[in-house]
């Protein structure tokens, strides 16, 4: 059982890692002084979409990494 949960542990966290690292920067930064960043309509809501499905990824492994946290540290 521990071997179980230490596999989903590290997949959980794998998947946690790229799913941030993937997510795009909520702030402007500097590329709103030069304007940077112009995107039509089709290209935002295709994004979205992307940022939308790498949100719930990672609200999904930040679930099980926790759960199998605590589960490995009651076994």
């Amino acid at each position: 059982m521990t071997i179980f949960f230490s596999i989903i542990f590290l997949i959980s966290s794998i998947s946690l890692i790229v799913s941030v690292l993937l997510q795009e920067s909520k702030s402007e930064g500097l590329g709103a002084i030069g304007g940077g960043g112009g995107q039509n309509l089709f290209g935002k809501s295709r994004l979205r979409t992307f940022e939308a499905m790498l949100s719930r990824i990672t609200t999904v492994s930040a679930i099980v990494f926790m759960i199998s946290a605590l589960v490995l540290a009651a076994i």
